[in-house]
């Protein structure tokens, strides 16, 4: 057994990385390579289609060295394959590329729209036609406000930034009822609120806009009252504030 153990170690290293592991002795090298082929193939067909900007600006060898690198180096801890997009994010963080200091976002930020597809996350229990000034607003599971230091939503293979721009790029991921995902850019104020609001579970409505205007230097709070109200109405209408906690 201890013998089988290592043989199957080895084949497992060799599919993994093939230029630094010869695999199992007395198996012909065509062979080995039709298991490697097979493991790379597979990877690369599961991640190219999550990943497409991504792929279409490293080009393939860049994108060839990416998933090299990912099957050589990086454990999963999942043996989900809707997970490997994921994973593929974690080894892009723990292995930066100093070429391309967006890469980690530009990943999380296509991985995103799968991710929000598939999330089976449970909308708690709400009041669809609570008030959303005097009850506690709920931001739905469904709705991701995500703040990027890089302009995820701009980079490809023509527009490669090599400095962070001095304003963050502030997205909105809501799933539609027919499972649809919708981008929309945030405005610092309106990212600020949903923050606010995903991280205060006991505070009301009109107490959140009291912090927002204050953190805005808004002195005049019943002028900004009067300017948000409609904007909560927006994101109620949209799924994003689908009410008030219960």
């Amino acid at each position: 057994m201890s013998r089988l153990r290592e043989q199957f170690e080895a084949m497992a290293q060799h599919v993994r990385d093939p230029d630094a592991h010869a695999g199992p002795p007395g198996i012909e090298a065509r062979r080995l390579k039709i298991y490697s082929d097979l493991v790379y193939n597979n990877l690369d067909g599961l991640l190219a289609g999550g990943f497409p900007v991504i792929r279409k600006t490293l080009g393939d060898a860049g994108w060839q060295a990416l998933l090299r690198g990912f099957l050589a180096r990086h454990h999963s801890r999942t043996p989900l394959f809707t997970e490997l997009g994921r994973e593929l994010i974690a080894h892009i963080e723990a292995e930066p590329d100093p070429r391309r200091p967006w890469l980690a976002e530009l990943a999380h930020y296509e991985w995103a729209e799968l991710g929000l597809q598939l999330s089976d996350a449970p909308m708690p229990a709400h009041d669809a036609h609570g008030d959303l000034l005097d009850g506690v607003p709920l931001l739905s599971p469904l709705a991701w406000p995500l703040a990027y230091r890089w302009p995820v939503d701009r980079i490809g293979p023509e527009h490669q930034p090599t400095a962070a721009p001095a304003e963050p790029t502030l997205i909105l991921l809501r799933r539609e009822s027919d499972g649809r995902v919708h981008f929309s850019k945030l405005s610092p104020l309106l990212y600020r609120l949903l923050e606010l609001i995903g991280a205060n579970p006991g505070r009301s409505g009109r107490e959140l806009l009291l912090r927002l205007a204050d953190d805005a230097g808004q002195a005049d709070f019943d002028a900004f009252l009067h300017d948000a109200v409609p904007m909560l109405a927006r994101l109620h209408a949209e799924g994003v504030l689908p009410g008030t906690r219960a």
